[in-house]
């Protein structure tokens, strides 16, 4: 793991109560682990990364962002939403492939919404030309995807 991840994977871990751990794991059915950090906690500790390591490049964000979503615990993967979030300035439209298999295997949709509200639909705003036109065609192709959440954020992406 990159020391950036381990950095975050630490805090996160040093940031979470069992009850907190308790009351997450039962909203989300056990569907994936959780520490029992707050959102608040994560917010911070992405920034706190950003911060620590501050020459990040695009690809640096996206192995990162990649490298928290790996293991099924909630929180690193809210983190990696979040750093993704604070960081869609600098995500292009092939992102969208790396994005796609976060929203199949995410687990909840505590996860997919942000990722297609705060991420896909910001970067689909600012693309233009050839680049929005390919960035159209992965969203049309979602759209009609079995995959329900798929579909479920191809539609929360292009929403008003």
């Amino acid at each position: 793991m990159s020391d950036a991840g381990e950095f975050v994977d630490y805090t996160l871990q040093m940031e979470s109560t069992w009850e907190r751990a308790e009351e997450l794991n039962e909203r989300l059915g056990g569907r994936l682990k959780v520490y029992g950090a707050s959102v608040g906690a994560i917010r911070g500790t992405v920034r706190d990364t950003l911060k620590r390591y501050k020459n990040l490049s695009h690809d640096d964000i996206t192995a990162l962002s990649s490298e928290l979503w790996e293991e099924p615990v909630f929180e690193r993967r809210l983190a990696a939403v979040v750093l993704l979030q604070t960081k869609v300035s600098i995500l292009v439209n092939t992102d969208l492939t790396r994005i796609e298999g976060f929203i199949r295997n995410a687990g909840t949709r505590e996860l997919v919404d942000p990722l297609a509200k705060d991420v896909v639909g910001p970067l689909l705003a600012r693309l233009e030309g050839l680049a929005r036109e390919r960035a159209d065609r992965v969203l049309e192709r979602w759209a009609s995807d079995p995959d329900p959440e798929l579909q479920h954020a191809a539609a929360l992406a292009v929403a008003p």
